[in-house]
């Protein structure tokens, strides 16, 4: 439907704005391919700034995996690195991790995957010539099922946050 409208719009436009001596209607077949980034990772995030109502562009994200260590009686907790990029123009991070990247759940079967995802907020709001509260905000969540997409969004302020899981 988009895809026809714009062939319409243009051939609009062809028609009464070029000189029909060198452009007549119906001459030109018009073809206009969207094409739309279908290729996401199972965990994506996008950040929108409620204080001006826009995107936040170019805040380094990164996405950790909790895992664990056992040591006889003793639990070590570490985070690795699974994903780290900028926010895009529209405040997305559709490749936080590849589209190939397998969410697995923990060895143990009561324990499900556990990450971290940090959003560098200090570095945007500086640029912007604001004073912020938070220099950084984190967003731990559990994933139980690894089929699934995972998507979670931010919307900051200089002086407020919050999340949800997205869709």
């Amino acid at each position: 439907m988009v895809r026809n409208y714009l062939a319409y719009q243009l051939n609009d436009y062809l028609s009464n704005y070029r000189p029909r001596s060198i452009i007549k209607r119906n001459i030109f077949k018009i073809k206009i391919s969207i094409t739309m980034s279908t290729s996401r990772g199972p965990i994506t995030c996008h950040v929108l700034d409620s204080s001006r109502g826009m995107p936040g562009k170019n805040i380094q994200v990164r996405l950790e995996l909790r895992e664990y260590s056992d040591n006889f009686d003793e639990q070590t907790e570490t985070w690795k690195v699974v994903g780290q990029t900028y926010t895009n123009d529209d405040g997305r991070c559709p490749n936080l991790v590849s589209s190939d990247y397998k969410i697995t759940l923990n060895n143990n079967s009561n324990a499900n995957a556990i990450f971290r995802i940090t959003f560098y907020t200090s570095k945007y709001f500086n640029e912007l010539g604001q004073k912020s509260f938070y220099p950084y905000v984190q967003v731990i969540f559990e994933i139980t099922d690894p089929n699934q997409h995972y998507h979670v969004p931010l919307l900051i302020s200089p002086f407020s946050y919050t999340t949800y899981r997205g869709s």
